[in-house]
């Protein structure tokens, strides 16, 4: 089986096992709706805590006790929780992305989809890098936030990061080329690829945090903003009522 067919639809997987292998790499390309092609240097998902944002900091040091990292990548997050002494499970829907995790030195990766987990009973659940993006939209938002309440201990929580996206659509006289009454903002259509491996066209969600704090609410959770950066990116903190 060549690397393409072996990593059929996974371009992601891919490019983070050239990497970890020492294979000739390149960026990943990332298409989308809403802005020109981007490209994704593969070194941007094997960063060392010290070469991660404040936002990405600051989470990992809010972490305690069991941690799940859902949609873990290349383990970055991980490799720095197992030096802490944490005990954490690292989930990805990329069968490349769990090899290379494993490779990198991660104890516990697997290739799951966290919609479908059964039920267990973390301190802490973990969506780093708008990882609460694989929730597609606000519907899948909500039912993020039904079945995360089935994996959280009494004093468990929930951390993620994302962003406002509304100063995407921003015009040079200051007008918005959106109307924020329609369909959410926030969701965005993808496509990566990679040495001419490429995936399916999916949807990613940028939730602001007024919206979060009322979806949360609704769910039954506080929500508090840990952090924030340039761009309306933040980190926020979800716990039980």
């Amino acid at each position: 089986m060549d690397e393409q067919e072996k990593y059929r639809g996974d371009p992601l997987g891919y490019a983070m096992m050239d990497y970890v292998t020492g294979s000739e790499h390149h960026p990943i390309t990332v298409y989308s709706n809403l802005t020109s092609v981007e490209y994704l240097p593969v070194e941007y998902l094997m960063r060392h805590f010290d070469q991660m944002p404040a936002i990405e900091q600051r989470a990992l040091d809010e972490c305690s006790g069991k941690v799940l990292d859902v949609g873990a990548g290349a383990g970055s997050h991980v490799l720095e929780l197992q030096k802490r002494g944490f005990e954490v499970e690292a989930i990805d829907i990329s069968a490349g992305a769990v090899e290379a995790m494993k490779l990198r030195g991660v104890k516990n990766a697997s290739q799951k989809d966290f919609f479908r987990m059964m039920p267990g009973d973390y301190d802490t659940l973990l969506l780093l890098m708008n990882g609460i993006g694989i929730v597609g939209d606000i519907e899948g938002l909500r039912r993020f936030l039904e079945h995360a309440k089935k994996f959280l201990s009494n004093n468990g929580q929930i951390l993620l990061d994302s962003s406002d996206i509304t100063y995407m659509y921003i015009e040079d006289d200051n007008s918005l080329r959106v109307e924020l009454s329609e369909a959410y903002y926030g969701i965005v259509y993808y496509r990566l690829e990679y040495k001419g491996v490429t995936s399916t066209k999916f949807k990613w969600l940028f939730i602001d945090f007024d919206t979060l704090w009322h979806k949360a609410r609704n769910a039954g959770f506080h929500c508090e903003m840990l952090a924030e950066e340039s761009n309306f990116h933040y980190l926020a903190k979800l716990t039980l009522k």
